[in-house]
């Protein structure tokens, strides 16, 4: 994650703890508050336990590729219980509940005490469909620290890339319960073709709807997303995309309204960003490029800082990497799958400035990028070593001269970007 807000028009917010190594005695004092890690290669992974596949949707982009169905084989309520006490003790920052639809799972809340019993920081990624009142209290009594809501656009946009008719008016509900309990609650939305172009619209709403916190998700080809790469933004777009993103978070933060606003799935924002700040105030920008280092992007992220369970129990290095099962937590405890470098993609992810190839390699940024995300290079070529091929940077941006190119070709490490992402388009 990119912390727009918090780099770009330094705010304080609860995830630059363990984002960026800092923490106000505000923030610090808060219930709940993260701990500073001693450095981010330490850092416990955020954990996304997908409790179910079963959904009510059916996401053009799901990555679990889930229907309203039955499934066959998932963790069970007491080997849930058992997962969540050893995550626990493992000493992970936060346990996010996700799915398929987490909500349509009968024990859920039997799930959720559990955590709070144990003191495990919990989170819960929904299509929001299902917060009715009583939900939505159900979710703030159990102690959930975060809500976070997905759509993909306003109103008929939502829909028809959600394959139901109605769900942006529901999902709508489900935000105004949880901010009638006061339950922290945000949006999530990938960009695609379907709705960056009403990215201004979707800032307006923020606002208008009082939303406190907002994460932009670049797309990832897993699942059925593997379908709809045509759908993604090109390099012009995402550029586009960001500049509203980065202006509009300022204009919120100069009138006053605090909001958390991120990007995810791609560490080439942070880099950009501080291109963009370099511009404008160069102090400012040194502290955040100081800041962005201190998290290595992908560096440090997938396989790291962050990881997935899926619905049988087995292991990720994220929620895209179901094609590549680390482990699975009914034959070993979560944390001997995690810690065990064996595997040889958790020892590229664990080790990435080690085996990263092509343009990653010569650029100037890569202590800030990290490489961005391994899977998307996976998913696009084969190979988890390649560069990300989301990556929107130019050459010149990079510091990658025609000589270090040339070099590049010779080598067979020129890997070249898909057509689709090099489509010129109109500005937004």
């Amino acid at each position: 994650m990119i912390g727009i807000s918090a780099l770009y028009c330094d705010t304080e917010n609860e995830g630059d703890a363990i984002r960026y190594g800092k923490q106000s005695r505000g923030m610090k004092a808060r219930p709940n508050a993260h701990a500073v890690p001693k450095s981010a290669s330490e850092r416990r992974p955020v954990t996304a336990w997908n409790i179910t596949r079963t959904c009510n949707l059916k996401c053009v982009h799901c990555y679990s590729d889930s229907e309203e169905k039955a499934y066959e084989g998932e963790l069970t309520t007491d080997e849930g219980k058992n997962l969540i006490t050893d995550l626990k003790e493992f000493k992970i920052p936060a346990l996010l509940f996700s799915g398929g639809e987490p909500l349509v799972r009968k024990d859920i809340w039997e799930l959720a005490g559990h955590a709070k019993k144990v003191g495990l920081r919990l989170t819960l990624s929904t299509n929001g469909v299902l917060i009715d009142e009583k939900t939505a209290r159900r979710i703030k009594e159990l102690g959930f620290t975060y809500v976070g809501i997905s759509l993909d656009g306003i109103g008929e946009v939502n829909d028809r890339f959600r394959g139901k008719e109605g769900a942006f008016k529901k999902a709508m509900r489900g935000f105004k319960n949880c901010v009638a309990v006061d339950q922290r609650v945000g949006l999530r939305m990938t960009l695609t073709r379907h709705n960056f172009e009403n990215l201004h619209s979707i800032f307006d709403f923020i606002e208008r709807e009082n939303i406190q916190r907002a994460c932009f998700y670049h797309l990832v080809y897993s699942g059925r997303a593997e379908n709809i790469s045509g759908e993604d933004l090109t390099h012009e777009e995402t550029r586009n995309a960001m500049d509203i993103i980065m202006d509009r978070t300022e204009d919120l933060h100069k009138r006053g309204l605090s909001k958390d606003i991120l990007t995810v799935d791609n560490h080439v924002d942070g880099p950009y960003m501080y291109l963009k700040l370099l511009e404008k105030n160069e102090a400012k920008a040194q502290k955040v490029k100081e800041m962005l280092e201190w998290n290595g992007g992908g560096r440090y992220s997938s396989g790291v800082s962050f990881g997935d369970i899926d619905f049988l129990g087995n292991v990720h290095a994220d929620q895209f990497w179901m094609h590549h099962t680390l482990g699975n937590v009914r034959e070993r405890r979560f944390s001997e799958i995690w810690l065990d470098e064996s595997d040889p993609v958790m020892n590229i992810l664990k080790n990435r400035l080690d085996h990263l190839k092509g343009k990653c390699t010569k650029c100037k940024f890569l202590m800030m990028c990290g490489g961005a995300l391994r899977v998307r290079a996976d998913l696009v070529y084969g190979d988890a070593t390649a560069p990300d091929p989301a990556c929107y940077l130019t050459d010149e941006e990079c510091g990658i001269s025609r000589a270090d190119r040339d070099e590049l070709k010779a080598k067979g490490e020129d890997f070249p970007v898909p057509e689709h992402l090099l489509e010129k388009s109109s500005a937004v």
